[in-house]
């Protein structure tokens, strides 16, 4: 049987830490950022963790 392969979306969208949380960017942040405020500006540039309903499926997605 053949390998199965990884999701390349989710390869391009998550990253594993060094301790095993799975990263990823947050929404709202790539256009219209004249009307939001500096400081979720600032929030929005900051990765953040993977929630726990969604980390084994994405885990699973990004294995090799």
């Amino acid at each position: 049987m053949p390998k199965q392969k990884s999701t390349r979306g989710a390869k391009k969208r998550f990253r594993v830490t060094g301790s095993g949380k799975i990263m990823r960017r947050r929404a709202c942040a790539g256009h219209k950022l004249t009307k939001k405020s500096r400081k979720q500006k600032r929030r929005l540039s900051k990765p953040t963790v993977v929630s726990k309903r969604d980390r084994g499926r994405i885990r699973r997605m990004i294995q090799a």
